[in-house]
């Protein structure tokens, strides 16, 4: 019995595991998990141009951008979850400009205002 239980203890610490880091693992695309908040305005082989917006409140599920530039087209407060469950909280001001290397997190607009934010992802260089 004693046997038994630890097989079956040991099944379920496997799946668990399986299931924490399938969804870290691959953490999918913004415009996919969150299309109310995510438009693609240009894509090429180069780069992808997104436009983000989300009202006071939206929260959003874990995805993934490659290493991309930021410009806040208005201000507004998120919160970012890293998939080992870590928080920063970031002043988002408008005009301004910000660089992201490649990440994965999910987002919450923990403010009081729209956050409208111009995402330009950048894709693997140019071969020679």
């Amino acid at each position: 019995m004693k046997n038994l239980t630890q097989f079956i203890m040991g099944v379920l610490l496997a799946t668990l595991m399986v299931v924490f880091l399938t969804n870290t693992a691959v953490a999918q695309d913004p415009v996919k998990v969150a299309p109310e908040h995510y438009k693609v305005l240009l894509e090429n082989d180069r780069v992808r141009v997104l436009e983000y917006v989300s009202k006071p409140g939206d929260k959003e599920a874990m995805h993934s951008h490659p290493a991309n530039l930021l410009y806040m087209l208005s201000g507004a407060t998120v919160k970012f979850t890293l998939p080992d469950g870590k928080t920063t909280e970031s002043q988002l001001k408008a005009g301004e400009v910000g660089w992201r290397e490649a990440e994965t997190h999910a987002v919450e607009n923990v403010g009081n205002t729209d956050a409208h934010v111009l995402i330009i992802e950048l894709k693997e260089p140019e071969k020679k």
